[in-house]
């Protein structure tokens, strides 16, 4: 066919990929190439493509009632939904660091979810949240020791039965509710202690459960002691199913391939999970961990649409040549990808950081730049795919492309695991009762200096930092200032020296506009370009 791209099929989506390539060994991942080389196979395939056009083509279907009349709160999902799953489950990308006991796990596990993401990522929350929720339960060893051992199996074992009876299940979490949002702790469901020792009744609403066909979920609710956390399955070890109602299904933006309900509980027998009225602190880690993953799933988001987009450009002409090739064209491509490598980088920095969190340096490193790299990075991929929609003119408007949908799921990591206040505000907080946080950042970054634009940009970042006045509504300004350096800090270090100059001169220097595809003509368009662009086998 005249003047029309190939389809970008049968391609290693992790060998196409230096940064990734690169980043997995510097952060000690090496060690799992295999695997996520196998999953960057296996995402270019024109069956797992199709798997997620697919998933998203038939959306799950809640059914509250059988034939007879009796509640039986469950979701239908298309077959495409499942293979996604298998394969997700199958190599461990809910519970690779549980499993694997040596260096590197988590840098492994982020590279593996980013490439294998890129097919479809509604079905990464309930692999996200049960690879979150390891961490919190580990506070409650006895239910670490009875729950561990079925969420780190290989196996996607779906359908409601007791956990005893499975091969392997699934973890959700459900904390915000109609009335507070973001301010979980005027969560108003009830927890009445049964009077067997941590066993509870739990009553009330939550607004948002993604995954509702998870085994199990943590729930904050309002003890006598306050608010806590408890775990609390869908099927109760008799057989029997819990008072877990499921009112609705979310119609959502985008991400529409995953159930998101509002749900309803009615006397649901839960355990608690950590001390009574310490919910927050308790279930704070599985927090942590699906920040990391809004991070990921950002970086994915990301990638996947610059690979789109160099790929049609280099296979579409226009005015007599390949739109690669024309001038502004070259500028929006390199910028893009200059966005996306630093995306990549700054995101298995941080999985590094959580490999290496017994170290106390690295623990408060994690501690501020989580909160920092996914404040930014969720804001950016928004933008990045809009540009990369646009690179394909009308093509990049209709659903074939794949676009609409990546357009579509793009701000939901901003909105998931606190909106951008609320994590602009989390910054803040570490920087005033966590100082130690504020001297590692400061420390990761220096490691680029000395440099003639850094410096400077370090200089002006601690003169904004030491004024304290009217802090909340500079909040964002101060951690997008804090954002760049670090991922300035990390190209100058790490990234290939004509994208680390591309960034500096943009995004330090200033000589930059106010979209993409206004980089400083000096820049290297085409060999940026060229490191970025996929290639089919």
């Amino acid at each position: 066919m005249y003047n029309q791209p190939p389809l970008l099929v049968d391609y290693n989506l992790f060998e196409a990929d230096a940064p990734l390539r690169e980043a997995l060994e510097r952060e000690g991942g090496a060690w799992a190439q295999d695997l996520v080389g196998e999953l960057g196979r296996l995402a270019g395939t024109q069956e797992a493509i199709d798997w997620g056009f697919q998933a998203n083509a038939n959306p799950p279907q809640l059914r509250t009632h059988d034939r007879f009349g009796e509640r039986i709160d469950e979701v239908e999902f298309h077959p495409a939904w499942h293979r996604l799953m298998e394969v997700a489950v199958g190599h461990g990308l809910h519970a690779m660091p549980w499993r694997e006991k040596r260096p590197g796990a988590h840098a492994a596990r982020a590279a593996a979810f980013y490439v294998w993401s890129q097919v479809e990522g509604g079905h990464g929350c309930p692999v996200s949240m049960t690879y979150a929720a390891v961490p919190a339960l580990r506070r409650q060893s006895e239910l670490a020791l009875k729950w561990e051992p079925l969420m780190t199996t290989l196996d996607y074992d779906p359908g409601l039965r007791p956990a005893s009876t499975k091969r392997g299940v699934l973890f959700g979490m459900a904390m915000t509710e109609r009335q507070g949002g973001s301010d979980v702790r005027t969560n108003t469901t009830r927890a009445v202690p049964t009077g067997t020792d941590g066993d509870y009744l739990l009553t009330g609403q939550k607004w948002f459960c993604s995954a509702p066909m998870c085994d199990a979920f943590l729930v904050l609710a309002q003890a006598p002691g306050g608010l806590t956390c408890f775990l609390l399955p869908r099927v109760l070890p008799d057989g029997s199913r819990n008072n877990f109602h499921i009112q609705r299904l979310k119609d959502k933006l985008g991400n529409r391939s995953n159930a998101s309900s509002e749900i309803e509980l009615k006397d649901a027998w839960a355990t608690m999970v950590g001390e009574e009225g310490r919910g927050v602190r308790t279930i704070i880690e599985m927090v942590n961990h699906t920040r990391l993953d809004c991070v990921i799933g950002s970086a994915s988001l990301m990638r996947q649409a610059v690979a789109q987009a160099t790929h049609h450009t280099a296979h579409r002409s226009a005015f007599g040549k390949p739109l690669t090739e024309q001038p502004l064209m070259a500028n929006v491509l390199a910028d893009l990808a200059v966005e996306s490598e630093a995306t990549t980088i700054l995101m298995m920095r941080l999985a590094g950081a959580f490999d290496r969190a017994s170290d106390p340096v690295e623990s408060h490193f994690r501690r501020l730049a989580l909160a920092v790299g996914k404040y930014w990075t969720c804001k950016r991929a928004i933008a990045v795919v809009a540009e990369a929609l646009e690179c394909h003119g009308g093509n990049g408007y209709v659903e074939e492309s794949i676009l609409p949908r990546l357009y579509r799921e793009a701000p939901l990591n901003s909105i998931w695991e606190g909106s951008g206040n609320v994590n602009a505000l989390d910054v803040l907080r570490a920087l005033s009762r966590e100082p130690e946080s504020l001297a590692a950042f400061l420390a990761e970054v220096g490691q680029a200096s000395p440099h003639k634009l850094l410096d400077p940009a370090v200089a002006d970042l601690k003169r904004e930092l030491a004024n304290t006045g009217e802090a909340e509504s500079r909040a964002r300004r101060i951690v997008e200032r804090m954002a760049v350096l670090l991922q300035a800090s990390l190209m100058l270090r790490y990234g290939d020296p004509a994208v680390a100059d591309a960034f500096c001169a943009s995004r330090l220097a200033g000589d930059w506009g106010r979209s993409f595809g206004t980089l400083p003509s000096s820049v290297k368009f085409a060999s940026i370009i060229e490191r970025h662009r996929p290639r089919n086998l």
